[in-house]
């Protein structure tokens, strides 16, 4: 049955992951209460399973000429920067508060994406998206 949720959850964050959306923020909660393993555990398997979603998701944009260089180099380099910083960060953090301070960020998260429609509404935002990506 463990095996059988772990590729269920796999399929879950991976099509989710694919489709731009995150599956972390799906993974992560599905791991520590579905499979009740420690926080730390669940970011560590989210992060090896994130490299090679993003990896196949990061060529099949470039074969759709998706990416924007100009954006995406500081983008990736700061992440790549402050992903280092967090990890030692959660590292030394004890599993509660870390699973604390993650339900707190998907809350704002929600709230953020709630207000979001609220202000701009799908279709608008989904518009102003793509004018912005075409400048």
């Amino acid at each position: 049955m463990y095996i059988f949720l772990l590729i269920i959850f796999g399929i879950i964050g991976g099509v989710l992951g694919g489709m731009g959306m995150g599956g972390g923020t799906l993974l992560i909660p599905l791991l520590t209460l579905g499979l009740n393993l420690t926080q730390q555990n669940a970011q560590a398997i989210n992060l090896l399973a994130f490299l090679p979603m993003s990896i196949f998701a990061l060529i099949i944009h470039f074969k759709n000429k998706l990416v924007k260089y100009k954006f995406s180099i500081p983008i990736a380099i700061t992440g790549v920067v402050s992903s280092v910083a967090s990890s030692f960060l959660s590292s030394s953090i004890d599993s509660k508060s870390l699973s604390m301070w993650f339900g707190i960020f998907l809350i704002v998260l929600g709230v953020f994406n709630i207000i979001s429609i609220w202000i701009f509404g799908v279709k608008d935002k989904n518009k102003t998206v793509k004018k912005q990506a075409d400048k």
